[in-house]
């Protein structure tokens, strides 16, 4: 039998940061990745990372500490976090941007992004990022990479501990002595577990990870993991309809000023609060179509290369309307001019007034920005609907990343992180918090694992 001393399953941002951390400590490793090349859900996402009192923002001139990231990350969710999760994301998030960086993630941009108070969305190219720990995980003989290896069960040993992994079509053993981090993501292309626990988002766009089937969830449950955050799964919004894996087609402009409207030409919500959030307003809305709406003021907001802001290429994609009038934008998206006519002048005197509109928008984001009027020519839309990007939501854990049973206790020998893991987001979610979480917890759960 192969023996390590650990075993970590999946190989996304989470793993390869655990993989990368106990390599340096000089531990063996096997990371199974159950795809043909690394990167699972991690690489499909905007690439933004949630962190505080960074240099970037220093040089930006932005004021933010990280007691505000925190407060921000428990009102968006809606306080039912996991507070000693929360705390330490905290303590850790700054030292663990350090560590990042000097691992040669490229940190490229700060923007203001869904859930902040401040610009603390820290962009990074998920897949220059996963590359970088490859190179680095290379350069260790200690480490073995096995792919199109993925995990069948978990087994324990006679005094009740997990100690080996049984995976491959030959079904294979793996001995870990000290320990299996579960880095396997969440359960986006599972309609078996999306039926059982997302009822309400049929209908909804797939487009996590392909090997995001909820393995590492069944696997931890056999032997007695409880679970977080089911109760509160969402979809995302921000897609076209005919967005896919490969090419998302994913637009934020209400985060610089847009508004969303349904097939009635009306609004429905507060555009500052959480893409989570905005998902479920708009899957009630008739017939689920929703558009986004905006001027040239919006526009000129737009983020070159940024994978929610960069309004310009859904343009060049050919997948937005443009009219010089409203009333030529209307009959483009086939909504009533004169209802489209009054929702944007009901909006632009209300958020011109400083109180705060119907629907309680007084930021672009969070609570940050001030709205601006809709009244420069040209005039855009952009169809919009929910996909289901990634569910986080999944076993619980505590700070040290233990996966533990319904009596709060640890299942000896489980760790887990990443979207794997329930309890951290809440009833929402805050962009960056789950590549944050990802790296934070997957530099935790290796020293986790090897001090015991």
């Amino acid at each position: 039998m192969e023996r390590y001393d650990l075993i970590i399953l999946g190989g996304g941002l989470a793993g390869m940061c655990a993989a990368v951390k106990a390599a340096e400590q000089g531990a063996s490793i096997l990371l199974l990745e159950k795809q043909d090349a690394l990167g699972g859900s991690t690489v499909l996402s905007s690439g933004y990372m949630a962190f505080a009192e960074t240099d970037m923002q220093e040089k930006a001139g932005i004021v933010d500490s990280i007691a505000s990231l925190m407060n921000d990350m428990i009102e968006v969710g809606g306080g039912v976090n996991d507070l000693e999760l929360v705390a330490a994301y905290g303590r850790h998030q700054l030292e663990t941007y350090a560590w990042l960086v000097e691992h040669g993630v490229e940190f490229r941009s700060l923007e203001a992004v869904s859930g902040h108070s401040v610009p603390r969305g820290h962009m990074i190219d998920p897949h220059q990022a996963i590359q970088s720990f490859y190179q680095r995980v290379k350069e260790h003989p200690n480490v073995t990479i096995r792919f199109n290896a993925p995990a069948r069960r978990l087994l324990k040993n006679a005094e009740g501990r997990i100690d080996r992994v049984v995976y491959g079509v030959e079904e294979q053993n793996a001995l870990a002595s000290k320990g299996v981090i579960l880095a396997t993501g969440g359960f986006a292309k599972s309609e078996e577990l999306l039926g059982q626990f997302a009822p309400h988002l049929k209908g909804a766009l797939r487009l996590g990870g392909a090997g995001t089937q909820g393995d590492g969830l069944q696997m931890a449950w056999e032997h007695g993991a409880w679970v977080r955050d089911l109760p509160y799964l969402n979809g995302t919004f921000g897609f076209h309809p005919t967005a896919n894996g490969a090419v998302k087609s994913q637009g934020l402009a209400f985060y610089k000023g847009g508004i969303i409207v349904n097939q009635l030409g009306k609004r429905f919500v507060n555009e500052s609060i959480s893409y989570k959030l905005l998902g479920n307003a708009a899957f009630r809305q008739p017939d689920r179509i929703t558009y986004q709406v905006w001027d040239q003021t919006v526009m000129d907001k737009r983020v070159a290369d940024d994978p929610l802001y960069d309004l310009e290429l859904l343009q060049r994609r050919r997948l937005l309307y443009q009219a010089d009038t409203l009333e030529e934008l209307a009959d483009c998206i086939d909504v009533p001019a004169d209802v489209l006519a009054e929702t944007i002048s009901t909006y632009n005197q209300r958020i011109q007034e400083g109180a705060g509109d119907d629907f309680g928008r007084k930021t672009l984001t969070h609570r940050y920005g001030t709205p601006t009027p809709i009244v420069k020519a040209p005039f855009y839309a952009f169809e919009t609907t929910v996909a289901m990007l990634a569910t986080y939501a999944g076993v619980a854990v505590d700070p040290s990343t233990r996966v533990l049973n319904p009596y709060g206790e640890p299942i000896q020998g489980l760790y887990a992180i990443g979207e794997v893991v329930g309890g951290f987001h809440g009833a929402g979610y805050m962009t960056g918090s789950s590549l944050g979480k990802a790296a934070v917890f997957g530099r935790l759960a290796a020293v986790a694992a090897l001090a015991e």
